[in-house]
């Protein structure tokens, strides 16, 4: 994982997200909203639906995951979050990236579970 290519990335507006289904083993896709870490080597996104979202399901069964933004494609592990070091870290930046007025996405953010995807070198 190039760091610098995924941090030239983090202006684009979502990335694919392919977990594998937890009941059938077949890929699953979702676009969906991300910010990427400060020192570029993960991705956060915020599940709405908390651990009820299909996508999250999956990851907690199979953790590994592609996630493809632009025309770059990346393996990475992801990780639910909620409550560690890093859980205030990844709803500040998506709230940071993605709200356009002051509080709109404040519930989002205080409500979501937070999920990290980090990527072997």
């Amino acid at each position: 994982m190039n760091e610098a290519g995924l941090r030239r990335l983090s202006g684009e507006a979502f990335c694919y997200l392919t977990t594998v289904g937890r009941k059938t083993g077949r890929p699953h896709e979702i676009e969906i909203w991300f910010a990427v870490a400060p020192d570029g080597d993960a991705l956060y996104m915020l599940s709405g639906g908390r651990d009820h979202s299909d996508w999250v399901r999956n990851l907690m069964k199979e953790p590994k995951v592609r996630i493809r933004i632009a025309d770059e494609t990346f393996d990475g592990s992801a990780l639910v979050i909620e409550g560690g070091d890093e859980d205030p870290l990844a709803r500040d930046l998506l709230v940071e990236k993605y709200e356009r007025k002051p509080g709109k996405l404040s519930r989002w953010r205080q409500r979501s579970l937070p999920v990290r995807v980090g990527f072997s070198s």
